[in-house]
């Protein structure tokens, strides 16, 4: 009888560690979402940005928060294991695959291609992303708010 309690209560965590993936995997659909759209869709709000910001003109500031944020989604999803480098080496590794992925579906899109620089911008909000955790003060706040 004990060990069918011991098994249920590995599912029951397995479960719970699963579930915390779930913003991540939704953040991905918002971001799968936003690259549906078409390039004269976008426009309508990126040239209004580059205005308010024109010394960023070349940086998509779309693409770093939305990795910023997809990182920090990942980040959740491990838990304390997220404050290990190799896990942060793979939150990094894993928002520039999906971006990877992000880029080719936007071959497919009307007024759009895939770029280069948005990977970068990808990547580098990802970065951004894990360091920011990183910090002493911030790491803790963030793990107490996560757990």
């Amino acid at each position: 009888m004990q060990t069918a309690n011991r098994q249920d209560k590995k599912v029951a965590a397995r479960s719970r560690r699963l579930l915390r993936f779930v913003p991540a995997l939704l953040w991905m659909g918002i971001i799968f979402s936003l690259s549906s759209r078409t390039g004269d869709e976008m426009n309508t709000f990126l040239p209004w940005f580059q205005a308010l910001f024109p010394a960023m003109s070349s940086f998509d500031w779309g693409h770093f928060v939305a990795y910023f944020v997809l990182a920090i989604t990942f980040d959740y999803g491990f838990g304390s294991r997220g404050d290990r480098l190799t896990v942060k080496a793979l939150i990094v590794c894993l928002c520039l695959l999906y971006g990877i992925t992000d880029e080719y579906h936007q071959s497919f899109v009307g007024g759009r291609s895939p770029d280069i620089q948005d990977l970068r911008n990808d990547t580098i909000g990802a970065a951004l992303a894990v360091t920011f955790l990183a910090v002493p003060f911030v790491r803790r706040a963030w793990r107490k708010w996560a757990s």
